[in-house]
């Protein structure tokens, strides 16, 4: 747990003296008791323990529900009011090169009068970063508890740009093969690339209309705050049009490797085919000759044989010729 004040007045954060021993809750709770009218509490929580968090959430005064959202982790983006606390939910999410997957965590953020409050799930920590933008543009904690929510998100929504363009990358090698002459089948890649698409629309799909709610004048914020809202919406819609883009694409990837695929098949179907009946003429001409007849006149020819077998290699060597001008073999 993390816990810094900001002066709305100055834009000065003081970092609170945290023991590890208690989970620094108590700490934190001797902080916020002497909050000044000026002041706002950003509360850090990673991956809480059920009883911290609850501990906390009673003193903000959180509804159970919230509280239970934040414990389980498992929430669409959305957006919830209870009381004068704003719940928000935003899916993290980035992108692992080595094994081309599309990793989500998730960040809940709540918004008080005097306090904001987020619980990170996940590998991915965009709080961070977000502390450290408000450390270098310190005006930003001037409009309140709200600048946190707002930086916050347009961290994770530059995670999803940086992510989309990654997949985009990975997309067009993936097009580049699919379209080579090589013979690789690229169904799994394919199909495993196009998985991790589906879990990233929905990471930014539903967060798109939560968003836009914030472009919105609203009461509990300054007016200030809506061109940066606005930023970040347009920013979070242009990467759920190449998200949706991406996930199209990927399907006709898919159909044109699989027709590609379908093709190959068909190539080996016709070489065996083409190579079956050019043995058949052989077979055929042998298998009578096998059958034993007593009287064959050309058994008693003395150029009988290599008469059948100069015909045998005449009939294979015109079908493979045929087959050959026909693109079969």
């Amino acid at each position: 747990m993390e816990c810094v004040i900001y002066r709305e007045q100055t834009g000065e954060c003081e970092k609170v003296d945290i023991r590890q021993e208690d989970g620094g809750c108590q700490d934190t709770l001797d902080r916020l008791a002497v909050l000044k009218p000026d002041e706002f509490a950003w509360i850090r929580m990673d991956d809480p323990r059920e009883d911290e968090l609850e501990r906390l959430g009673k003193y903000l005064q959180l509804h159970p529900l919230a509280i239970e959202d934040a414990v389980q982790a498992h929430q669409r983006p959305k957006q919830e009011r209870y009381g004068d606390v704003l719940s928000v939910a935003v899916k993290t999410l980035w992108f692992v090169e080595r094994t081309a997957d599309v990793e989500t965590g998730e960040v809940m953020i709540f918004l008080g009068p005097s306090f904001a409050l987020t619980v990170r799930h996940g590998a991915l920590d965009p709080t961070v970063e977000a502390a450290c933008r408000l450390e270098d543009a310190p005006q930003s904690a001037l409009l309140g508890p709200v600048s946190v929510l707002h930086t916050v998100i347009d961290v994770i929504v530059d995670a999803y740009m940086q992510a989309a363009a990654q997949v985009r990358a990975d997309l067009t090698d993936l097009e580049r093969c699919v379209f080579s002459p090589a013979r690789e089948d690229l169904t799994e890649q394919i199909y495993t690339l196009k998985r991790e698409v589906v879990e990233f629309r929905d990471a930014v799909g539903p967060l798109v209309p939560v968003v836009q709610q914030f472009t919105a004048p609203h009461d509990d914020w300054p007016r200030q705050m809506v061109p940066y809202f606005r930023d970040i919406a347009d920013h979070l819609t242009r990467t759920d049009t190449e998200v949706r883009a991406l996930d199209d694409l990927l399907g006709s990837v898919l159909d044109a490797h699989l027709a590609k695929v379908g093709t190959w098949q068909n190539d080996d179907m016709r070489r065996i085919s083409a190579w079956a009946a050019i043995l058949a003429v052989p077979t055929l001409i042998a298998g009578i000759y096998g059958m034993n007849f007593a009287h064959m006149p050309e058994l008693d020819w003395r150029y009988g044989y290599p008469c059948a077998l100069a015909a045998m290699a005449l009939g294979a060597g015109l079908l493979y010729r045929a087959f050959r001008r026909n693109g079969w073999l």
